[in-house]
């Protein structure tokens, strides 16, 4: 085992190609040690150079609504008023506390993603 930090792309694809190789090492042997933290080298090394963030709020309600078939006067009754439904959609209207409580309670919408701005 010979592991060290992923600094660059080309130790990344070394990490890769090692990673191939011992796949399917059985946990607690040492390949199996080794493919366990050259999982974590890569995952971290991922997060930092290939990150991606959450995606707009609108978007997300928008998504989730299709998902769910609702309609704007199903996400009315979600948010208090289809006036305010519709102002919301079309990004003229930022969230509450409120209303990002209940999109998250209601449409199962993660609070991380509601809470950012637009």
């Amino acid at each position: 085992m010979n592991l060290k930090p992923i600094k660059t792309k080309k130790d990344y694809r070394q990490a890769l190609s090692r990673l191939e190789v011992i796949f399917d090492a059985k946990k607690g042997s040492p390949q199996g040690d080794e493919l366990e933290v050259l999982g974590i080298l890569i995952d971290q090394y991922e997060n930092e150079h290939f990150s991606i963030g959450f995606p707009d709020p609108i978007e997300a309600i928008k998504f989730r609504m299709e998902q769910l078939g609702y309609t704007q006067s199903d996400l009315a009754r979600v948010v208090g008023l289809k006036s305010r439904a519709s102002e919301i959609l079309n990004k003229k209207r930022k969230l509450s506390l409120e209303m990002i409580r209940q999109l998250h309670d209601k449409l199962n919408i993660p609070s991380d993603v509601l809470i950012q701005t637009y």
